[in-house]
């Protein structure tokens, strides 16, 4: 598998990339929204096979504090092949000089985010835009 990486969001296919993350299955998100938040973040990661989308990712950064990873995708067809693990480690190499680095993972994928060195917060909190299905799905434990 020969990769072809980038960074730059000039050149992306949001509807590819739409079609990415809902595949992955990472959720249904719009490729306008995609691009908002791709081209918002600081660091962004985009794997391509021969032309076509395989894996993304992209990390929120303030510079020098806090950054945050988030939308790590990988085709189905490609995962188990430590394209997601790339991903990961590229965008880590760009924001290893933060004093913190979050995580934002799907429950019980958190095994995946130990290899590289994320551990469980014990004093994180989040307001999502849909509370209940947040509590449904496993990501919040408490009102």
């Amino acid at each position: 598998m020969a990769i072809e990486w980038s960074q730059s969001a000039d050149d992306v296919d949001w509807e590819e990339l739409a079609d990415l993350v809902r595949a992955a299955p990472l959720g249904d998100k719009t490729p306008d929204f995609l691009r908002t938040v791709f081209t918002n973040s600081l660091y962004r990661e985009f794997a391509r096979e021969d032309g076509r989308l395989v894996a993304a990712g992209r990390a929120l950064s303030d510079g020098a504090d806090c950054a945050y990873l988030g939308d790590i995708v990988v085709l189905p067809s490609h995962q188990g092949q430590g394209l997601g693990g790339q991903v990961i480690r590229r965008l880590l190499d760009r924001v290893r000089h933060h004093r913190k680095i979050l995580l934002y993972a799907v429950p019980g994928k958190e095994p995946i985010y130990r290899k590289y060195g994320f551990r469980r917060m014990t004093t994180a909190m989040a307001i999502f835009e849909d509370q209940d299905a947040a509590f449904a799905r496993g990501y919040l434990t408490e009102a």
